[in-house]
């Protein structure tokens, strides 16, 4: 298992921080490492984000100090996303059969879970973001085909996109999570723009999709002070409340968006005028 822990940074803090002090605090450049679960603790809201890649042989979710409980999921729940080969998650003695872009929700004291990929030559890539959790509801497979999408965007502003949402009410309970995928077009390259902020809760993206030679410049910061980061494929970024988030890549590519704080609506937004951004 590999764990780095991050803390919070006060906007104003960030307002001075250069590139590589931006890199060091709010992206993720490591999410999936062949055998191994990789995961980062934020202080942000307690949100963990991570990857599980089984090749062969079965891992474990390991339970890191910074958890501080005996079980993982003793007091969090935990959403799952392959944007991988086929793979297996087990959950007690439940087994989840995830194909690309299938999703799992499990729930608080869900029991020990285990990853495998069906063929270790296409090994599954399991995203994982987790939140605290007050309650315990069930687990679910919310296969893609299942998932709530809404079609937004045009060609002519370069957006038009799916959105995918898994964990959400009126899809899948849980206590705080919310979770789901976003899908770009051919041609269409920029998320969320017109962009916002939502001071309730905080949000993780991961990009993919990605060839190597393609790049997203995802813009973050307090409306009046914006800063941006390059991000490569399968690599994330963890975003305040008080931050936009939006990008644009040098082509089309998808991301999973993943929130936890006060709310679950998922239409709280406080949008921002393109006049305000500097």
């Amino acid at each position: 298992m590999m764990i780095e822990v991050r803390q919070v940074s006060h906007p104003e803090a960030v307002q001075r921080f250069n590139t590589e002090e931006l890199r060091q605090h709010f992206l993720i450049e490591k999410i999936f490492s062949p055998g191994e679960v990789v995961l980062t603790y934020s202080h942000i809201d307690r949100l963990i984000i991570g990857g599980a890649m089984p090749g062969a042989d079965r891992i474990v979710l390991p339970t890191p100090k910074s958890v501080g409980t005996d079980a993982f999921l003793k007091r969090r729940e935990l959403g799952v996303i392959n944007v991988g080969g086929a793979g297996r998650v087990v959950v007690g003695d439940q087994v989840h059969e995830l194909g690309r872009r299938d999703a799992l929700y499990v729930g608080k004291d869900a029991g020990e879970v285990t990853f495998e990929s069906i063929d270790a030559k296409r090994p599954a890539k399991f995203y994982l973001v987790s939140t605290p959790a007050h309650a315990a509801y069930k687990t679910v497979k919310i296969p893609h085909e299942m998932a709530n999408n809404i079609r937004l965007g045009e060609q002519s502003t370069a957006n038009k996109r799916t959105i995918y949402q898994y964990i959400i009410p009126g899809v899948c309970e849980s206590c705080q999570l919310v979770m789901g995928l976003t899908q770009l077009e051919p041609g269409s390259m920029w998320n969320t723009m017109p962009c916002h902020t939502h001071d309730r809760r905080s949000e993780a993206y991961l990009y993919f999709d990605l060839n190597e030679d393609h790049r997203v410049v995802h813009l973050m910061g307090e409306p009046q002070e914006t800063r941006h980061l390059i991000v490569a494929n399968e690599q994330a970024i963890l975003s305040p409340g008080w931050s936009i988030h939006s990008g644009v890549g040098t082509n089309h590519y998808a991301f999973i968006w993943a929130m936890g704080g006060d709310n679950q609506d998922y239409t709280d937004m406080d949008m921002v005028a393109m006049s305000k951004l500097r």
